[in-house]
């Protein structure tokens, strides 16, 4: 088991994803909550027949897989839905991340959770490291990446904790309104911070 866990977090358009790439390529375990929440309800899990019975056959596509686009317009309409949702998931994804955490063998290894300060997930890791972008560059970012408009992506983030509430809990913070080259250098150096950490633990 790893010796210390880092949760990595960061607003939609941030570069997480980026980010725990590089932490992979220097050889650490990465849990990722993202991951984590399609496999429990991967095809022929509980889960996945538990949404079924509540939201019905349209719930699930013709493959017999989460039909996801139908059921995010579900839960986006009714605020019910999506705390019916959420309860049902919540627990399944957070019971998965800890086992996974639990297996990692890496000095220390991080726990990427896009809404780990959302969900008052901080007391699941020892540090929180929050990757840092402004509203500008967030905003293209994900409205490049995920072929979405500008004001969808902002009622994405309307729906997300605030730069400052995140920037509040952080422990480390790596700012990535720079180049690759920059972000690659930030990380270079909290691998060594961590590992420092690790071996100190």
């Amino acid at each position: 088991m790893s010796h210390i866990v880092i949760g990595l977090t960061g607003g939609i358009g941030s570069g997480k994803t980026a980010v725990s790439d590089m932490f992979e390529t220097l050889g650490i375990d990465v849990v990722d909550a993202d991951i984590v929440a399609r496999q429990v309800v991967a095809k022929g899990s509980t889960a996945l027949d538990a949404i079924e019975a509540h939201f019905g056959k349209q719930a699930i596509t013709n493959s017999g897989e989460l039909d996801r686009q139908y059921l995010r317009e579900r839960v986006f309409a009714k605020p019910s839905e999506k705390r019916w949702l959420d309860d049902l998931l919540h627990p399944l994804i957070r019971q998965q991340m800890v086992a996974d955490v639990k297996a990692a063998n890496s000095a220390y290894c991080i726990l990427a959770v896009p809404l780990l300060v959302e969900n008052n997930m901080m007391g699941m890791v020892d540090r929180v490291l929050v990757v840092d972008v402004d509203e500008q560059h967030q905003l293209t970012r994900a409205a490049g990446r995920d072929q979405q408009s500008i004001e969808k992506i902002q009622q994405i983030m309307s729906h997300q904790a605030t730069r400052q509430q995140r920037l509040a809990v952080a422990n480390d913070v790596i700012d990535n309104n720079k180049n690759l080259d920059a972000l690659k250098k930030q990380v270079l150096q909290l691998d060594k911070k961590y590992r420092m950490l690790a071996s100190n633990n």
